[in-house]
């Protein structure tokens, strides 16, 4: 007989295809039942084959030319097996003024978030616009 998804079921697989990376509490919190609902409802998504695995979706225009011709000439299937070596760097942008980082970043760390940017100014502009922001994801993640 084959397994019929419900409400829940549904539920929590628009919320992994909204953000693959969300916790289990996460997606509880957000479609209003309890992280032992959701973790078992997804162990039998998973068990019944209709969750075959949980893949990265790559920008490639982030990687630099070497490393994403490498991966560019991967076929598909392929691709998802590929090993990105440990030389292949990831282009940052600076998340104020959206240029490019060049060399080691500015970077700022709060609750679970890490932000880069290409210098201290950017760095001091964006603790200063998101101030209020960041503070209140502080005080929540301590209640």
């Amino acid at each position: 007989m084959p397994y019929k998804l419900d409400e829940i079921d549904t539920a929590i697989l628009r919320s992994l295809f909204t953000d693959g990376r969300k916790s289990f509490r996460q997606i509880s919190r957000e479609i209003k039942v309890s992280t032992p609902t959701v973790t078992t409802r997804y162990q039998r998504l998973v068990s019944v084959g209709l969750i075959k695995g949980v893949y990265p979706t790559l920008d490639l225009g982030k990687l630099e030319s070497r490393a994403r011709s490498k991966l560019n000439h991967a076929s598909r299937s392929d691709r998802d097996d590929k090993k990105l070596g440990i030389s292949s760097k990831v282009k940052l942008s600076c998340d104020y003024c959206d240029g490019p980082v060049a060399g080691r970043p500015a970077m700022l760390r709060f609750a679970s978030f890490e932000r880069f940017f290409c210098c201290k100014s950017c760095r001091a502009l964006y603790k200063e616009k998101y101030r209020s922001k960041m503070a209140s994801i502080s005080s929540s993640r301590h209640q």
